[in-house]
């Protein structure tokens, strides 16, 4: 497909080099020539130096053959304009990028005015993934699939944990009959696990199931569940603003540290439930004063890395059960989590999967369409839900006698208020929503899930 790209800063590249790297002819427009440069280097792509919303530059920028265009600028209202031209000289679908809360009341009436094909909101959606996480015992990734019937967790084995040295299928036969491991990743590699699959210590286990069945068997292991009433934000931007929302709602006791004051005046007006202060959230003095050793939950949302690790680190020094941080460079994430913090977020990475998500949709809008995507962040490995429709294969059949590929198994299946675990005896029906983990690249149709024939 032939996609623009208005916007290369972290959203706009992320996002242009997850769709290069599927194959896509992407055409990149941003106005300053350095970055534009940078990007020429790293990825395989076409630039324009320009204004996404100039109707010239889109035109230079092939809009009128292009198949989508995603307006990612730092700025709200240009990515709505850049949308609107673009649709006007005739491309087929546009992606907008709206961060301001304020907007939000108006998002679905703007979209359908305006022809939008879809709105991200990448704070937003970190906001919402950010609360999961703090929810949910000893959790250090959430994914929710099937409108939040079926959740994916990642969770860590500690050497001293009872499923270290078990096979899979012991697991599931004596620990979690409800919840199913569907991916396991070890150093460097990621498996799609069989029944004789050993987990050792160290693993970070991937288990899919309903939020109460993995809450539970979590508890089993021997976590506590650990109810968040009091939380700590360091860094006032805009998933800030969102999860302070979220979060007060539940009656959590929150405290924000911000270091403008222009932005602390700005939150004491649109979170009045939550306790503001001023101050830099790096001075460990500040951070002792405001109690960072009674809190349930410390979350580091500054725009430097570097600073939400250091705080990061710190507070899981002080015993902080549930420490989460915002890292832009995804790179250092192994990195980052060997040190010590495991629940890593980042909204660039989160905005790319629901994209390239409606991509693959795009492409397969006869077939069985995909619903959600999940990448592991960093790991060669999705969770990708989709729904089964009349053209779907071996509908009806039971699963133990349909030709698999190899690298993926069917999580579950979500048959109207249903969730399955499924065996070998379940089958697939028009209608159900079944997700898939798998190793595969750009897995964009449930039928490809099945080997043809011939094919080993």
């Amino acid at each position: 497909m032939k996609i623009i790209v208005a916007g290369d800063g972290k959203v706009g590249f992320t996002l242009s080099e997850h769709l290069s790297r599927e194959g896509h002819d992407i055409t990149i427009i941003d106005n300053r020539k350095d970055v534009l440069q940078k990007t020429i280097e790293a990825l395989d792509v076409i630039t324009i130096k320009g204004n996404g919303a100039s109707v010239s530059v889109l035109e230079r920028a092939g809009a009128k053959e292009a198949d989508l265009l995603i307006a990612a600028t730092s700025t709200d209202e240009l990515n709505m304009l850049c949308c609107l031209l673009a649709k006007k000289l005739g491309v087929k679908n546009t992606i907008a990028r709206i961060r301001n809360p304020e907007y939000n009341e108006q998002l679905y009436m703007m979209k359908d005015d305006m022809g939008l094909s879809m709105v991200v909101n990448p704070e937003q959606t970190a906001a919402m993934e950010i609360s999961h996480l703090i929810y949910f015992p000893s959790a250090i990734n959430v994914g929710v699939f099937a409108d939040r019937r079926v959740y994916l967790v990642e969770y860590k084995v500690q050497p001293d944990n009872p499923l270290a040295g078990e096979t899979v299928s012991r697991i599931h036969q004596d620990f979690a009959e409800d919840v199913l491991i569907c991916a396991v990743n070890r150093g460097q590699e990621t498996f799609i696990p069989k029944g004789d699959f050993v987990i050792e210590a160290d693993d970070h286990i991937y288990m899919a199931g309903e939020y109460e069945s993995i809450r539970q068997y979590i508890m089993s292991l021997g976590h506590r569940d650990n109810k968040v009433r009091s939380a700590i934000i360091v860094g006032g931007g805009l998933i800030a603003q969102y999860l302070s929302r979220i979060l007060t709602k539940y009656g959590v006791e929150l405290k924000i540290i911000e270091k403008s004051k222009s932005k602390c005046e700005h939150l004491c007006e649109s979170v009045p439930e939550a306790l503001i202060i001023h101050g830099d959230g790096t001075e460990k003095e500040l951070l002792d004063s405001e109690g960072i050793d009674k809190v349930d939950a410390f979350v580091a949302l500054t725009d430097m890395d570097e600073e939400n690790l250091i705080m990061s680190l710190y507070a899981a020094y002080k015993d902080v059960s549930k420490v989460i941080t915002k890292i832009n460079r995804l790179e250092y994430t192994d990195v980052i989590q060997k040190a010590g913090v495991d629940m890593v977020i980042s909204p660039k990475y989160i905005a790319a999967n629901h994209i390239v998500r409606y991509v693959r949709g795009m492409q397969k809008e006869k077939g069985s369409h995909i619903r959600t995507l999940y990448r592991i962040m960093g790991k060669s490995a999705e969770v990708v839900e989709f729904v089964a429709t009349s053209s779907t294969k071996h509908l009806g059949k039971p699963l133990s006698e349909l030709p698999f590929k190899k690298d993926l198994l069917i999580t579950t299946i979500v048959r109207n208020k249903d969730v399955i675990i499924p065996k070998g005896n379940d089958s697939i029906l028009e209608g159900d929503h079944v997700i898939v983990a798998t190793t595969m690249k750009q897995l964009e149709d449930l039928n490809e899930i099945f080997r043809n024939k011939g094919q080993a």
